[in-house]
Protein backbone atom coordinates (compact mmCIF):
# COMPACT_ATOMS: atom_id res chain seq x y z
CA UNK A 1 0.00 0.00 0.00
CA UNK A 2 1.44 3.34 -0.98
CA UNK A 3 1.14 6.72 0.73
CA UNK A 4 -1.86 7.84 -1.36
CA UNK A 5 -3.86 4.75 -0.49
CA UNK A 6 -2.97 5.16 3.19
CA UNK A 7 -4.21 8.76 3.19
CA UNK A 8 -7.45 7.71 1.45
CA UNK A 9 -7.95 4.91 4.01
CA UNK A 10 -7.36 7.31 6.95
CA UNK A 11 -9.74 9.82 5.36
CA UNK A 12 -12.41 7.14 4.91
CA UNK A 13 -12.01 6.02 8.54
CA UNK A 14 -12.28 9.64 9.68
CA UNK A 15 -15.46 10.14 7.64
CA UNK A 16 -16.91 6.91 8.99
CA UNK A 17 -16.10 7.96 12.56
CA UNK A 18 -17.78 11.35 12.10
CA UNK A 19 -20.83 9.67 10.55
CA UNK A 20 -21.12 7.13 13.39
CA UNK A 21 -20.84 9.89 16.01
CA UNK A 22 -23.50 11.95 14.23
CA UNK A 23 -25.91 9.00 14.01
CA UNK A 24 -25.36 8.15 17.70
CA UNK A 25 -25.98 11.73 18.82
CA UNK A 26 -29.13 11.93 16.67
CA UNK A 27 -30.45 8.68 18.14
CA UNK A 28 -29.66 9.89 21.67
CA UNK A 29 -31.41 13.21 21.05
CA UNK A 30 -34.46 11.44 19.55
CA UNK A 31 -34.69 9.12 22.55
CA UNK A 32 -34.44 12.11 24.88
CA UNK A 33 -37.27 13.89 23.03
CA UNK A 34 -39.46 10.78 23.23
CA UNK A 35 -38.82 10.43 26.99
CA UNK A 36 -39.52 14.09 27.64
CA UNK A 37 -42.72 13.92 25.58
CA UNK A 38 -43.88 10.85 27.48
CA UNK A 39 -43.25 12.54 30.83
CA UNK A 40 -45.12 15.64 29.63
CA UNK A 41 -48.15 13.61 28.56
CA UNK A 42 -48.25 11.80 31.90
CA UNK A 43 -47.98 15.12 33.75
CA UNK A 44 -50.83 16.63 31.72
CA UNK A 45 -52.95 13.54 32.41
CA UNK A 46 -52.29 13.85 36.14
CA UNK A 47 -53.21 17.54 36.12
CA UNK A 48 -56.43 16.91 34.17
CA UNK A 49 -57.38 14.06 36.51
CA UNK A 50 -56.88 16.31 39.52
CA UNK A 51 -59.06 19.02 37.92
CA UNK A 52 -61.78 16.44 37.23
CA UNK A 53 -61.65 15.37 40.87
CA UNK A 54 -61.87 18.98 42.03
CA UNK A 55 -64.75 19.65 39.65
CA UNK A 56 -66.81 16.95 41.40
CA UNK A 57 -66.77 18.93 44.69
CA UNK A 58 -69.08 21.70 45.87
CA UNK A 59 -68.12 25.29 45.07
CA UNK A 60 -67.71 26.29 48.72
CA UNK A 61 -68.09 24.86 52.21
CA UNK A 62 -71.25 26.94 52.68
CA UNK A 63 -72.75 25.65 49.41
CA UNK A 64 -72.32 21.94 50.16
CA UNK A 65 -75.92 21.59 51.32
CA UNK A 66 -77.43 25.08 50.86
CA UNK A 67 -77.98 27.46 47.96
CA UNK A 68 -76.10 30.73 48.38
CA UNK A 69 -77.45 34.07 47.18
CA UNK A 70 -74.65 36.40 48.32
CA UNK A 71 -70.89 36.17 47.88
CA UNK A 72 -70.42 37.32 51.48
CA UNK A 73 -71.56 33.84 52.57
CA UNK A 74 -68.56 32.18 50.92
CA UNK A 75 -65.32 31.32 52.70
CA UNK A 76 -63.08 34.38 52.92
CA UNK A 77 -60.09 34.56 50.59
CA UNK A 78 -57.71 34.36 53.55
CA UNK A 79 -59.21 31.05 54.72
CA UNK A 80 -59.19 29.10 51.46
CA UNK A 81 -57.96 25.59 52.14
CA UNK A 82 -59.14 22.54 54.08
CA UNK A 83 -61.02 23.09 57.31
CA UNK A 84 -59.37 21.91 60.50
CA UNK A 85 -60.99 18.46 60.33
CA UNK A 86 -60.76 17.82 56.56
CA UNK A 87 -58.02 15.69 55.07
CA UNK A 88 -57.54 14.36 51.56
CA UNK A 89 -59.33 12.39 50.03
CA UNK A 90 -62.33 13.55 52.07
CA UNK A 91 -62.43 17.12 50.78
CA UNK A 92 -65.98 18.36 50.19
CA UNK A 93 -65.43 21.63 48.33
CA UNK A 94 -63.12 23.21 45.76
CA UNK A 95 -61.13 25.48 48.03
CA UNK A 96 -60.02 22.54 50.22
CA UNK A 97 -57.44 21.90 47.47
CA UNK A 98 -55.70 25.24 48.11
CA UNK A 99 -52.17 24.33 49.21
CA UNK A 100 -52.73 20.64 48.38
CA UNK A 101 -49.58 18.68 47.49
CA UNK A 102 -49.15 15.05 46.54
CA UNK A 103 -46.32 12.85 45.32
CA UNK A 104 -47.44 10.45 42.59
CA UNK A 105 -45.69 7.24 41.54
CA UNK A 106 -46.63 6.09 38.06
CA UNK A 107 -45.92 2.59 36.70
CA UNK A 108 -44.74 3.08 33.12
CA UNK A 109 -45.28 -0.48 31.88
CA UNK A 110 -47.74 -2.61 33.91
CA UNK A 111 -46.32 -5.78 32.33
CA UNK A 112 -42.91 -5.21 33.90
CA UNK A 113 -41.98 -5.49 37.59
CA UNK A 114 -42.48 -2.48 39.86
CA UNK A 115 -38.83 -1.52 39.97
CA UNK A 116 -36.97 1.77 39.83
CA UNK A 117 -36.61 1.82 36.05
CA UNK A 118 -40.33 1.16 35.55
CA UNK A 119 -41.50 3.91 37.94
CA UNK A 120 -41.74 7.67 37.44
CA UNK A 121 -42.22 10.15 40.27
CA UNK A 122 -44.26 13.32 39.92
CA UNK A 123 -45.09 16.10 42.40
CA UNK A 124 -48.49 17.80 42.28
CA UNK A 125 -49.58 21.02 43.93
CA UNK A 126 -52.75 23.10 43.71
CA UNK A 127 -53.74 26.68 44.35
CA UNK A 128 -57.23 28.15 44.60
CA UNK A 129 -58.02 31.87 44.48
CA UNK A 130 -61.10 34.01 43.95
CA UNK A 131 -61.12 35.87 40.63
CA UNK A 132 -63.48 38.23 38.87
CA UNK A 133 -65.07 37.41 35.55
CA UNK A 134 -63.57 40.63 34.14
CA UNK A 135 -60.00 39.59 35.03
CA UNK A 136 -59.61 35.86 35.72
CA UNK A 137 -55.80 36.05 35.74
CA UNK A 138 -55.62 38.25 38.84
CA UNK A 139 -56.53 37.00 42.32
CA UNK A 140 -59.31 38.91 44.07
CA UNK A 141 -58.95 39.69 47.76
CA UNK A 142 -62.69 39.29 48.33
CA UNK A 143 -65.23 36.55 47.70
CA UNK A 144 -66.63 36.37 44.16
CA UNK A 145 -68.75 33.94 42.19
CA UNK A 146 -65.58 32.57 40.56
CA UNK A 147 -62.66 30.49 41.84
CA UNK A 148 -59.56 29.82 39.75
CA UNK A 149 -57.93 26.46 40.35
CA UNK A 150 -54.37 25.92 39.15
CA UNK A 151 -52.73 22.50 39.22
CA UNK A 152 -48.95 22.18 38.89
CA UNK A 153 -47.23 18.88 38.07
CA UNK A 154 -43.44 18.57 38.09
CA UNK A 155 -40.98 15.78 37.34
CA UNK A 156 -37.33 15.75 38.38
CA UNK A 157 -36.09 15.10 34.83
CA UNK A 158 -38.27 17.75 33.20
CA UNK A 159 -37.16 21.35 32.99
CA UNK A 160 -40.78 22.49 32.76
CA UNK A 161 -43.60 22.31 35.27
CA UNK A 162 -47.01 21.57 33.77
CA UNK A 163 -49.54 24.22 34.78
CA UNK A 164 -53.24 23.69 34.09
CA UNK A 165 -55.83 26.23 35.22
CA UNK A 166 -59.57 26.56 35.05
CA UNK A 167 -62.20 28.83 36.55
CA UNK A 168 -65.17 27.37 38.38
CA UNK A 169 -68.24 29.55 38.87
CA UNK A 170 -71.18 29.33 41.26
CA UNK A 171 -74.55 29.83 39.62
CA UNK A 172 -77.83 30.70 41.33
CA UNK A 173 -81.02 30.02 39.38
CA UNK A 174 -84.23 31.58 40.62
Amino acid sequence: MNTGQSILTIGAMLLLSVLVLRVNSTLFYSGNVVSTSKLGLIAISLAQSRLEEIKSKAFDETSVSNAISSTSSFTTAAKLGPDGTETYPNFDDIDDFNGFTKADTIIINPNLPKSGSNLEYFNESCSVVYVTSANPDVASGTQTWNKKITVYVAHKLSTDTIKVSTVFSYWVFR
